[in-house]
């Protein structure tokens, strides 16, 4: 028994280091001058699918992603631990997409692709923390979700048993196949570089990559096929530019900014009860609790 697994993944700009320039006069992210990192819960979700792939040998990764020409890392850090191969969603039409119009992109890329079982996603990327494009996808292709995913329990051929954490605790759920299951940061970190697939894969580029290569290495594609990365456009896909980027994006941002707090005041306690009562009822009656 093998399976067809889609990681949906993206490179996000490290909201560690918010500047005074991180924002575009348009709303958008100025991802120019941010470094660019492999959205964390993205690699908890390529673990899960590795893991399938380990215990199901045979199954094949996918990895999916929407970005411009420099997300194309994000697929080799795929291959580097094991994924099979890669799509670059990328066209100007797409940039500026909120959730609503990223996850038509990538949906309109998935029936594209054709052959899945399942879809799997971090819970949400660092640079929104919205946690909709997952669902979004699962909805835009009539399939059923799983959310808040910590491990992937068991599959087969009609359904896929995950554990679930929540905020009061852990469940258990089944679920027909297919379907998409997005994943916390509580599950099982990403396995590192494969020393082996770094190797067979450091030259995998997208075709607009390969036009601006070194001439030494134009050859190596043609005997290589496995270095040639897909790169798709809104036609490559059949998608409705009026429904991609800023033109299907009903969200619009007014203002991002990087927030720093700061203590103001301290109160110290001893360990009397009294005062311990007496800061607890004044944090409820502030609600910063309760």
């Amino acid at each position: 028994m093998a399976f067809n697994i889609i990681v949906l993944a993206k490179q996000v700009p490290d909201t560690r280091n918010v500047g005074k320039d991180a924002m575009k006069a348009d709303g958008t992210v100025n991802r120019a001058v941010l470094p660019a990192i492999f959205n964390p819960e993205d690699l908890n979700a390529m673990e899960q699918a590795l893991d399938i792939k380990d215990r199901f040998p045979g199954s094949r990764i996918t990895v999916l992603t929407m970005g411009p020409g420099r997300a194309a890392d994000i697929l080799r850090e795929g291959l580097f631990r094991g994924a099979d191969d890669g799509v670059l969603l990328t066209d100007r039409a797409f940039a500026g997409a909120d959730t609503l119009a990223t996850s038509y992109a990538l949906s309109m890329a998935v029936r594209k692709i054709g052959k899945y079982d399942i879809i799997v996603a971090g819970r949400q990327a660092i640079d929104g923390d919205t946690a909709q494009v997952g669902p979004q996808v699962a909805e835009k292709l009539g399939i059923p979700q799983i959310t808040y995913a910590e491990n992937i329990e068991a599959l087969d051929k009609g359904k896929v048993t995950v554990k679930r954490r929540l905020d009061n605790g852990v469940e258990v759920v089944e679920c027909p196949l297919p379907a998409v299951i997005t994943v916390n940061s509580s599950a099982r970190p990403c396995r590192p570089r494969n020393a082996k697939f770094l190797l067979k894969f450091k030259h995998a580029k997208t075709v607009t990559e390969r036009q601006v290569e070194n001439l030494d290495y134009i050859d190596i594609y043609s005997s290589h096929p496995y270095l040639n990365l897909t790169e798709w456009s809104v036609a490559d896909v059949d998608a409705d530019p009026l429904q991609c980027g800023l033109s299907g994006s009903p969200t619009k941002v007014k203002k991002i900014e990087n927030v720093v707090f700061q203590a103001k005041e301290s109160k110290r306690l001893t360990d009397s009860d009294v005062e311990i009562d007496e800061l607890m009822r004044e944090l409820i009656e502030n609600h910063t609790i309760g």
